[in-house]
């Protein structure tokens, strides 16, 4: 080590040509490799290093999860003065160089001698670790306040987590209420009319849907039918839902006809309706004497009808509107019959638009050929069963409409 490199060495810049002299002759350099660990914390220490080139990380608890890097030496700077100086002698850190390191390497008893000869010196050791000092205070401040920041940017988020769950909570409790509502509204059971039993099933995509179903006993020989399918899923359609029901229920014991209902049902939409939703509705009355089914349909799917000995068939149909949406909406009246042993299909388009995990849809004509499967079955039998058949269609592939499913079977 030449006298002109140590000269650039601050802590050695105040001291005499011969004493800079004495240090090139006595200290030793040392050549380190990147990421050498040159000081252990806790150990005792005797040396005192002066970075020449290069720089070493002063870091606390190395090794271990709390570890912390206090700061970063380079050349001129110097490291491990603090063992030297404490009582016991012990590292209060530990020190690992970043890259490739010159070092010059003083022993205590060095360290003691040249503060000896040269007390001023000392002075100059204090004033650096006085910056160090207010440099680490200053650091440990800015820490605590970082540290606070993201305690109350935790809390803040915490307290709106906490409100969100709280809000979840409120809405998951109004949907399960609505959801008992809609259930409420839908028959619990389903009437009986001599020679004939029905079957219904409703499985809503959501919690609460828009489909809605209804077997009304009119009186001893009749019973009206109704299925009917709002053009949403959720709370929206299942409150459209419940109005749309109250007014066909009250509107079958006022008219004659099934088109007279749906036309009044149309006009009370019309003169009260607030939102952009709308429906599709099939509403019926059987005559158990006759078997005759006489219907309206406004949008709706066309009834399917099997016999016991012959295929599958649809009825004729003319053009049905939706309600809600014209003044004057295209009705559909039809009259079908259901004979001894025969079974009529009413269903929304939630299953036939089901599809499976390939994007494959149900289709019409699936459920024609599971239809053909169930002959003799009674109503309730083949609602389930047509359920079970799209369940295992569908497999895990989501559910994205509701399903209603309306069964007659004549006995």
């Amino acid at each position: 080590m030449n006298v002109h490199m140590l000269a650039k060495v601050p802590l050695f810049k105040t001291l005499p040509a011969s004493e800079l002299e004495h240090l090139a002759a006595t200290l030793r350099v040392r050549e380190v490799p990147p990421n050498t660990t040159l000081i252990h914390e806790g150990e005792v220490g005797d040396y005192i290093y002066i970075v020449i080139y290069g720089e070493v990380e002063v870091i606390k608890a190395l090794g271990t999860p709390e570890e912390r890097l206090v700061g970063v030496r380079g050349p001129g700077e110097f490291v491990g003065e603090l063992s030297l100086i404490n009582p016991g002698g012990r590292r209060t850190a530990s020190v690992r160089t970043q890259g490739p390191a010159q070092l010059l390497e003083m022993t205590h008893s060095d360290f003691d001698i040249l503060l000896h000869r040269q007390p001023g010196l000392a002075l100059q050791i204090v004033s650096v670790l006085g910056q160090r000092l207010i440099g680490a205070h200053n650091a440990s401040i800015h820490d605590l306040q970082e540290k606070n920041r993201l305690l109350k940017q935790a809390y803040e988020e915490l307290k709106a987590a906490q409100e969100q769950l709280i809000e979840k909570e409120r809405l998951e409790r109004e949907i399960q209420l609505g959801y008992e509502i809609q259930m409420s509204i839908l028959p619990q059971t389903l009437p009986r009319l001599e020679g004939f039993d029905f079957g219904a099933r409703i499985v809503p995509a959501r919690t609460v849907g828009g489909d809605f179903f209804d077997v009304i006993k009119l009186n001893k020989d009749k019973a009206a039918i109704v299925i009917g399918d709002v053009a949403d899923k959720g709370v929206p359609s299942a409150i459209y839902m419940a109005r749309i029901h109250a007014l066909i229920y009250a509107e079958s014991t006022h008219h004659t006809t099934p088109g007279e209902v749906l036309r009044s049902v149309n006009y009370h939409l019309m003169k009260i309706h607030e939102s952009s939703l709308f429906v599709t509705v099939l509403y019926g009355v059987l005559d158990r004497k006759t078997g005759e089914f006489v219907y309206a349909r406004a949008g709706h799917e066309l009834p399917i009808l099997f016999l016991k000995e012959e295929p599958v068939q649809l009825p004729l149909w003319k053009e049905g509107q939706l309600l809600g949406v014209l003044e004057r909406p295209a009705i559909d009246e039809q009259t079908l019959i259901i004979p001894p042993g025969g079974m009529m299909l009413l269903y929304t388009d939630g299953i036939t638009e089901a599809r499976n995990q390939a994007g494959e849809f149900f289709g019409m004509e699936r459920l024609l050929t599971e239809l053909g499967k169930l002959k003799n079955k009674s109503g309730q039998d083949v609602c389930d069963r047509l359920l079970a058949s799209l369940a295992t269609f569908r497999d895990k592939a989501h559910q994205e409409d509701d399903v209603t499913l309306v069964a007659v079977h004549a006995k």
